[in-house]
């Protein structure tokens, strides 16, 4: 993957923290498009920088990274939002993703660990310090317990139809693996699984991998 095709913003009240990711990312050869300390400036700069991914704090002086999270997927160029906590609560990690956060790193993160993080919430790929994803997988599941009735009356006979492939590769994701392990399960290229994994969430008109592995837990391809 190009890093110069990805552009972040990172959001923290800390100045010293925030400047320190800022550089590291843009060592790696990211494009850093903005930084800020609350949430007004980043809705005021996120339409014009235009990032593909928002690195944000939970805990900013004007809002929550939550808030912030669920304010910026409504944007009309959403950037995917790699929330950055000293929080590994499971409480504030579910919220966050409830929100339509992509991927969630507690502070003690390596500098390797966060590059590589932002590289896969650029990817569409959800991100999890290690402990934390077998969480929001579980939480998944019994969400999806409790409204796969419902839902299997609602929708009927009426659900998209994947290709074999497609239902392949949806079936590693709701597994937890990442692009490039597929890829390798399945003797494809990286690019060849995005393009399956796109197609598949423009079929099932969703917008990044969090719900679609909830979609594909409701449909119990996680077995």
């Amino acid at each position: 993957m190009n890093s110069e095709e990805i552009r972040v913003l990172v959001v923290d009240d800390h100045p010293m923290w925030r400047d320190a990711v800022a550089r590291d990312l843009e060592e790696a050869g990211m494009n850093v498009v903005g930084t800020a300390g609350d949430g007004a400036k980043v809705l005021r700069i996120a339409p014009a920088a235009r990032p593909t991914v928002a690195v944000v704090d939970l805990n900013l002086p004007d809002t929550t990274g939550v808030d912030l999270t669920a304010a910026l997927d409504a944007l009309e160029e959403p950037p995917h939002v790699l929330i950055l906590s000293a929080s590994g609560a499971g409480e504030d990690v579910l919220a966050a993703v409830k929100a339509g956060a992509t991927g969630y790193l507690v502070k003690s993160a390596g500098r390797e660990e966060l590059l590589e993080a932002v590289r896969r919430v650029h990817a569409g790929e959800a991100v999890y310090t290690p402990g934390l994803a077998g969480l929001v997988l579980g939480e998944y599941r019994r969400l999806s317990t409790h409204t796969s009735r419902s839902s299997s009356a609602e929708e009927g006979d009426g659900a998209p139809e994947l290709t074999p492939r497609e239902t392949e590769v949806l079936r590693l994701v709701a597994k937890g693996l990442a692009y490039k392990q597929i890829a390798q399960r399945l003797s494809i290229s990286h690019r060849t699984v995005q393009n399956h994994v796109q197609n598949t969430l423009t079929k099932l008109h969703l917008h990044n991998r969090v719900e679609l592995v909830r979609y594909a837990i409701d449909q119990g391809l996680d077995d």
